[in-house]
């Protein structure tokens, strides 16, 4: 874990088991309990919309037999059975066709959209969530080159994730155990949970030509009014994971002021892209893993620690050997 002083400018490499030093009573550790589900489905094309094949075509053997891999996004609000997805091979996979992934769930295009993109209505019979647990795969980052197994059900998941709606786990949570949990409330610290179902946009590249002009797709959020309660108490709340931030700026303003009694949930979307500039009013400190260039996250975190400090502290850790990706490891901004 690399803990980084943004008022002196320095940072010095520490374990990640020494975290609860680093709160202390006030604090309020706020964790985003998202459970990501197996969104990776595997099916044929109903061959619907398919351009005719002549007899002498070698391929005409192998016509609608090719596999297509549908990864939902998020289901639309009020509507459980139409989902945003990213489907492979997308060039085939016009409006109005169709795809049987078993006897009991299968899939129609409604809409198209940019770069893979699809609306999808899934007809299916049973409770869907418990037909994705039956037959769907766990949306392994890209970067690990192999087949999900039976294990990755437990390790890409927080131990505290409870809420299934997320396609990639909030990753500065996994290096959490509850043994970890435990200590940091024997050090004085509050524990509230927020809830962001994780979608692809987190993680997207940004494509634009300025920070400025980059786009979140909405995500869903909600905070419990329990959980509200904590954490307008604390005196200070730390962040687990950029997911967290974003759902604490973005209700930070209904917060201010007002009677700390109410109620104070809230559940809605976000869209808030966090880039230098950004007036933090709600986050006190982050951990974080460490992220790729030209990713919102990054940015996020430039914003927070500032960028040449931010910067700074990446080159170290590639010189210190620190490890990337999901499963990577750690920052602690204070």
């Amino acid at each position: 874990m690399l803990v980084l002083y943004r008022d002196q400018g320095r940072w010095e490499d520490r374990p990640f088991r020494e975290l609860p030093q680093f709160l202390r009573p006030g604090d309020c550790l706020v964790l985003n309990d998202s459970k990501v589900f197996p969104s990776r489905l595997f099916g044929h094309r109903a061959g619907v919309r398919a351009l005719r094949v002549g007899k002498k075509n070698p391929a005409r053997k192998e016509h609608l037999k090719g596999l297509v891999e549908v990864l939902l996004l998020r289901s639309h609000p009020g509507d459980p059975t139409l989902w945003q997805a990213l489907a492979r091979p997308g060039r085939k996979m016009h409006i109005g066709e169709r795809v049987r992934f078993d006897e009991e769930l299968e899939a129609e295009v409604v809409a198209r959209g940019e770069l893979g993109e699809r609306t999808l209505r899934l007809h299916h019979d049973g409770e869907l969530y418990e037909k994705f647990e039956r037959i769907g795969h766990m949306p392994l980052p890209p970067y690990i080159k192999r087949p999900d197994n039976p294990e990755d059900r437990a390790r890409y998941q927080t131990v505290y994730a409870s809420r299934t709606g997320s396609v990639a786990a909030p990753t500065a949570g996994l290096h959490f155990t509850g043994e970890i949990l435990e200590q940091c409330r024997a050090a004085g610290a509050e524990i509230a949970r927020v809830t962001l179902h994780v979608g692809l946009g987190t993680f997207q590249p940004m494509h634009t030509e300025t920070v400025e002009e980059h786009r979140l797709p909405a995500e869903v959020f909600e905070i419990t009014a329990e959980d509200a309660r904590k954490m307008r108490a604390a005196g200070r709340l730390v962040a687990v994971g950029t997911t967290s931030v974003r759902v604490l700026e973005t209700v930070a303003g209904a917060w201010t002021g007002g009677d700390k009694s109410g109620d104070l949930s809230h559940e809605g979307e976000t869209s808030l892209f966090i880039y230098p500039g950004f007036r933090f009013q709600a986050t006190g400190a982050l951990l974080t893993n460490f992220h790729l260039p030209r990713s919102s996250l990054l940015v996020l975190v430039c914003a927070f620690a500032g960028r040449e400090l931010a910067l700074a502290a990446y080159r170290h850790a590639v010189e210190a050997g620190y490890r990337f990706y999901s499963y990577g490891d750690c920052m602690l901004i204070l």
